[in-house]
């Protein structure tokens, strides 16, 4: 399970530093891919990639031609990737233009996956997400 918040600089060669704690679960390889519903980038574990892959196939069966061109965007946007001795990872250019990476980076822990996000981005979402999360009623197994 991947959990936390840290900042990090995109380097000179796009690459990204991922936290020591995340690093063994991805030693075998992982894979990263734009976020359907966000301006960011998904890292999962090779299995929970998998899972993903198998989910997506049953409800492209299922879906709609939309859902067909988003899991192509998806697919055809993801790359493997694999952390060097420093724990880098290089972000491929087409990944850094999707969720407009430039310098400074949060990578976040959560759950199955690591989302790498833009910094100014990320803070405007967690202001949204706090302000929500403080008139909302139903997150109560948050709180116990």
């Amino acid at each position: 399970m991947f959990l936390g918040e840290y900042r990090h600089s995109l380097d000179a060669k796009g690459r990204v530093i991922l936290p020591a704690r995340f690093r063994e679960e991805l030693a075998e390889g992982a894979y990263m891919a734009k976020a359907m519903t966000d301006p960011c980038l998904f890292v999962y574990t090779r299995d929970e990639f998998e899972e993903v892959a198998r989910t997506t196939r049953q409800q492209m069966r299922e879906g709609s031609r939309a859902a067909q061109e988003a899991a192509r965007s998806f697919f055809a946007g993801a790359t493997d990737v694999e952390p060097d001795k420093q724990g880098r990872v290089a972000i491929p250019a087409h990944l850094r233009s999707f969720a407009h990476l430039d310098k400074e980076v949060v990578v976040a822990g959560v759950f199955a996956r690591i989302e790498i996000w833009d910094a100014e981005r990320w803070d405007e979402r967690e202001a949204r997400a706090e302000a929500a999360s403080a008139s909302a009623d139903d997150l109560q197994g948050f709180a116990q």
